[in-house]
């Protein structure tokens, strides 16, 4: 045995070697450049030079449009874990328990009631970092509370979907918070209160069979996938291949699908311009302007006599 090679050079490589973050840069999807992770999260998880939408987890968004990033979170109801007691590779259980602990979420959905621009709203937030977004009971019943609860505060309700459809390992259980989601979007409705879906990258599956699809207004961001079945399965069936850049956001907008396409920087303004439309409040004034003080005469300074 070398000390010196197996027992020296190991000891001093430890102390020269420094940990570096995982994530401490990130490489854009589209242009494959690397981007600083704080320049991203600055820009709201926006690549700086391709502008692609990175995802966007529900703490992050709702700092991004409240009102000084300040907000109630609202108590959500509980459900049964594990109600078909489902196990796969794994049991349903733990997956649940590992998405919390990496997400910090009870589920992939969040609620929160605040103001956007001075205006009481309620946010609705899904979490694709939470097993994908997926719509299960504890999803459906914060959908169906967040509804609610507009129609109680007489507020906009504004949904962001993110989600890769139901959550299988609830089965049938999952399916039911369909029906359940649109009747809930229909008493907003008839409480005669805005809802204002704004679609993320990716929204497919089953939310785009109910709520996600249900809205007053319909917005997405840049580049986001949005549609039912997949584009290989859809090619399966009809035979046929699909065009470019199809079940993407600004394709559904040249279709009729989206009313809009909003860049996440401008997505807070429109949000705020659409409520204040949609419920006829009018414009919250801005101060008036302080009347400019006239400019000091020079001052001349007499030349000495001579």
């Amino acid at each position: 045995m070398n000390w010196i090679t197996n027992v020296v050079r190991p000891k001093i490589r430890s102390i020269l070697r420094r940990e570096t973050p995982e994530n401490l840069w990130i490489k854009c999807p589209d242009s494959g450049q690397l981007v600083f992770y704080k320049d991203v999260e600055s820009n709201q998880f926006v690549i700086p030079g391709s502008n692609y939408h990175m995802r966007m987890g529900a703490v992050a968004r709702m700092k991004s449009i409240f009102d000084n990033e300040t907000w109630f979170d609202v108590a959500l109801p509980e459900v049964t874990a594990d109600p078909l007691k489902f196990r796969d590779e794994r049991r349903y259980v733990d997956r649940i328990k590992d998405a919390r602990a990496k997400t910090g979420l009870n589920d992939s959905v969040k609620v929160g009631f605040g103001k956007l621009e001075g205006a009481p709203v309620v946010l609705v937030v899904q979490d694709f970092d939470f097993m994908g977004g997926s719509l299960g009971m504890a999803a459906g019943e914060a959908i169906i509370r967040g509804l609610e609860l507009a129609v109680e505060k007489r507020s906009p309700c504004i949904v962001f979907a993110a989600s890769g459809g139901a959550r299988m390992q609830e089965g049938i259980l999952s399916l039911m918070q369909l029906p359940r989601t649109t009747v809930a979007v229909q008493m907003l409705r008839e409480a005669k209160l805005p809802y204002i879906v704004v679609l993320t990258n990716p929204t497919t599956g089953g939310v785009t069979a109910s709520y996600a699809m249900l809205g007053d207004v319909h917005i997405a961001e840049p580049g986001a996938l949005i549609g039912f079945a997949g584009a290989r399965v859809i090619e399966q069936t009809i035979r046929e291949k699909l065009p470019e850049g199809f079940q993407r956001a600004e394709y559904l907008k040249d279709h009729g699908m989206v009313d809009m396409v909003v860049h996440r920087h401008d997505l807070r303004a429109t949000l705020a311009r659409l409520c204040r439309l949609l419920t006829k409040s009018p414009a919250i004034e801005a101060p008036p302007a302080v009347p400019a003080l006239p400019a000091p005469l020079p001052t001349v300074i007499a030349a000495p006599s001579a």
